[in-house]
């Protein structure tokens, strides 16, 4: 394994997992005490036994759905260069790397790694990620945009805690219009880049690794920078039903992504349809707020935030924290295992048993 590999991997190594867990402990430890003093713990104990199992099931089985659509997507965008076990292999550390790296920053340069060593060309891997990455911001904009001509309700919850942003103090409404403007600027950075112009993407890096700290890696910037025209090029010549599917299979996945939770909610309370358009709404700007979140994977902001959006679903304000610990672990803290079980495997699978085959 060279250099630059180690540095990468160090920067998913397992022992990456105890911050985020470390974090989301003493925010569900809070959590825990605040329900306290409003739940007896019997109470507690019998509403989870109370929980309507079907509900439990279709959002295991809906977390399951989405991420075999990230599989299939991230396989049709590579035209099938990933075969499918390469695939599951790159989602799961995909959401793993995301999930030890802060929200603001996330795991783009881990993943454009990952799929450069499943054999796909640098400038390819990290043009793939940015295609993603557009597409996915593309959904959060145009979502939280319909979210509001759709929603016939206040789908800002009705809270007066404050989030801290560049050393301002924001509402809820503050933070989720910055953070969208900002993603949308990143986005239409990204699509320039990528489609409009991207030597000029390739004479930024050429232009970032001119100075001495960063001169190492100018012909690895020059040959990065061809690979992500060269990419360029063949995106551009891909017919409709490419970009079809391409964002079919983005609305798809983030879609499951949210219904997830409203399937979890119904599972401890009563809601109707509205209920579930404002509960699927309402994660919109939830996920939104948390991307600017500057702890790994959101850890401890999103439990934090959770009942400040979905208190007023529930009898008991309080019993949403149980519900949010439920979330968390369903979404966040299963991929932080699955991560620490996926990832010495794979670089089994890439540095070893690939290099044996070769010989």
């Amino acid at each position: 394994m060279d250099a630059k590999s180690s540095k990468v991997l160090k920067s998913i190594n397992p022992t990456k997992i105890i911050l985020p867990i470390l974090i989301g402990l003493v925010v569900m430890v809070y959590l825990i005490y605040n329900i306290s003093k409003e739940l007896d713990f019997e109470d507690v104990v019998d509403s989870i036994k109370n929980a309507k199992l079907h509900w439990i099931f279709l959002a295991i089985i809906v977390l399951l759905i989405r991420d075999w659509g990230y599989i299939v997507r991230i396989r049709h965008l590579t035209d099938k260069k990933l075969d499918w076990i390469a695939s599951l292999f790159v989602i799961v550390l995909w959401e793993f790397a995301s999930a030890v790296t802060p929200s603001v920053v996330g795991g783009t340069a881990v993943v454009v790694f990952i799929i450069n060593k499943e054999g796909i060309p640098f400038g390819q891997s990290l043009a793939y990620v940015m295609l993603t990455a557009v597409l996915d911001n593309m959904f959060f904009v145009i979502a939280s945009l319909l979210t509001f001509i759709i929603v016939p309700f206040e789908i800002f919850p009705a809270i007066t805690d404050n989030f801290t942003i560049f050393g301002m103090a924001v509402s809820v409404k503050g933070a989720f219009f910055i953070s969208v403007t900002l993603i949308a600027l990143y986005t239409l950075l990204m699509i320039y880049g990528l489609f409009v112009r991207p030597r000029a993407f390739k004479w930024v890096l050429i232009k970032l690794t001119g100075n001495r700290i960063l001169k190492k890696w100018r012909k690895d910037a020059i040959q990065w920078g061809t690979e992500v025209i060269s990419a360029s090029e063949i995106l551009l010549e891909k017919k409709s039903k490419y970009w079809t599917k391409a964002i079919l299979s983005t609305i798809f996945i983030w879609s499951a992504r949210y219904l997830m939770l409203n399937c979890l909610i119904a599972a401890f309370t009563d809601i109707n349809i509205a209920d579930h358009f404002l509960i699927f709404g309402r994660q919109i700007v939830m996920w939104i707020v948390m991307l600017i979140s500057p702890t790994p994977g959101s850890a401890g902001t999103a439990e934090f935030v959770f009942p400040l959006f979905f208190s007023e679903f529930f009898t008991i304000a309080a019993f949403s924290a149980v519900v949010a610990i439920f979330w968390r672990l369903f979404t966040y803290y299963a991929y932080l295992g699955l991560g620490v079980f996926f990832l010495p495997r794979w670089i089994r699978r890439v540095f070893v048993d690939r290099k044996h085959t070769e010989k």
